[in-house]
């Protein structure tokens, strides 16, 4: 999610940078297949600005294929799925589907012989991380991940460079906030309501606040140590987790807690007021990610800096940019790791798949 949509009010999420490209046009044609989530929609922007060509695109659903049309009117519309893969020049699909669906599309495309890049959650269960990790072994076709709420978001992707910079010392909390609002239960679609699906409150958008904490933290694993999911109000749809948090704990000893939630009120200025607060040895950071609450129209990207030498308000629109898809491309060309490492995308999952199998729910 980012501070330029509101996903359950029918918008499609697609931040927008300034234009970077780092190939010539013609160096990397992508095609995008199943557009069941508007994180397609930011997904694809995203590589258009770093450079990429958007040839085709695929949906069974003739409506979602002429939305995404009438934003991207550069593609063509495929007649199938197969007519894409079999496109030698395509060299990266991505793919923002039912959620239990992602990691099938993933697995044929990477058989295909090309790169994968799915939405988040990336995979729904412990079954299909197997299946992700043996397909990228045996092809050795990346299988990368849209976490947004770090890599599309500004302010998150400044956090990172401060972090690297040591402006905080060792990092060794992370605590993130992910509200969400739900809007008209009405319009969203019924996989929406089916675990079996969506796999989750804290596999779903929970596996954004998981991956924050391992790249901030610089963790390679981290434990469980206590989840619990529940739905506290909509009663009609018992397989709803409208409210879900976790605690961590990293393999260099960094701890996490996050809390998530469908409660984000009509009456705010976005669709969630997520944030995250990351403390230091030596310091820590608050981003304000989506807005500055009770500002109206303050917009996002909102960053807060304290340590040994200063205390420091940033405002970072529109000033950072979002490298990730840049280096996603070049990663994809060269074959190296420097958008985010094949292990650390798959770690990320896990977690997040295992904090949902070990919830406890709230009665």
């Amino acid at each position: 999610m980012g501070n330029m949509a509101k996903m359950s009010e029918g918008m499609n999420y697609a931040p927008k940078g300034k234009p970077r490209p780092v190939i010539k046009k013609g160096d990397f044609a992508f095609a995008a297949v199943a557009l069941d989530h508007g994180h397609i929609y930011g997904m694809c922007n995203g590589l258009i600005e770093a450079g990429a060509d958007l040839k085709w695109v695929y949906d069974p659903d003739p409506k979602k294929a002429k939305a995404f049309l009438e934003k991207f009117p550069q593609a063509k519309k495929a007649r199938n799925e197969e007519e894409i893969l079999a496109d030698p020049e395509i060299k990266l699909v991505a793919g923002a589907g039912i959620p239990s669906e992602r990691c099938a599309l993933g697995l044929r495309t990477m058989a295909a012989g090309k790169d994968y890049f799915t939405d988040k959650a990336p995979l729904t269960s412990l079954e299909q991380l197997k299946a992700a990790k043996a397909m990228a072994r045996k092809t050795k076709k990346k299988y990368m991940c849209y976490y947004s709420e770090r890599l599309h978001v500004e302010s998150a992707v400044f956090a990172g460079e401060l972090i690297a910079q040591g402006a905080i010392g060792q990092v060794i909390q992370v605590l993130g906030m992910g509200p969400h609002r739900i809007g008209d239960p009405k319009s969203r679609p019924g996989w929406f309501y089916k675990k079996a699906q969506y796999g989750g409150i804290l596999c779903d958008i929970g596996s954004h606040q998981i991956e924050q904490f391992l790249f901030y933290a610089g963790c390679k694993d981290a434990k469980v140590v206590h989840a619990q999911v529940g739905n506290y109000n909509h009663p009609e749809y018992p397989e709803l987790e409208d409210f879900g948090d976790a605690t961590l704990v990293g393999d260099n000893g960094a701890a996490h807690y996050f809390r998530l939630d469908w409660f984000t009120p009509d009456g705010l200025q976005n669709w969630g007021d997520g944030r995250s607060f990351i403390l230091g040895t030596e310091g820590f950071i608050e981003q304000r990610k989506y807005l500055n609450l009770g500002i109206k129209n303050s917009g996002g990207d909102h960053l807060f800096l304290a340590n040994k030498k200063e205390e420091t308000y940033y405002n970072v629109s529109g000033k950072v940019g979002y490298p990730y898809f840049g280096q996603l491309i070049l990663d994809c060309l060269e074959r190296s790791e420097n958008a985010m490492t094949q292990e650390h995308c798959f770690k990320a999952a896990e977690l997040s798949v295992k904090a949902e199998m070990q919830a406890v729910k709230i009665k």
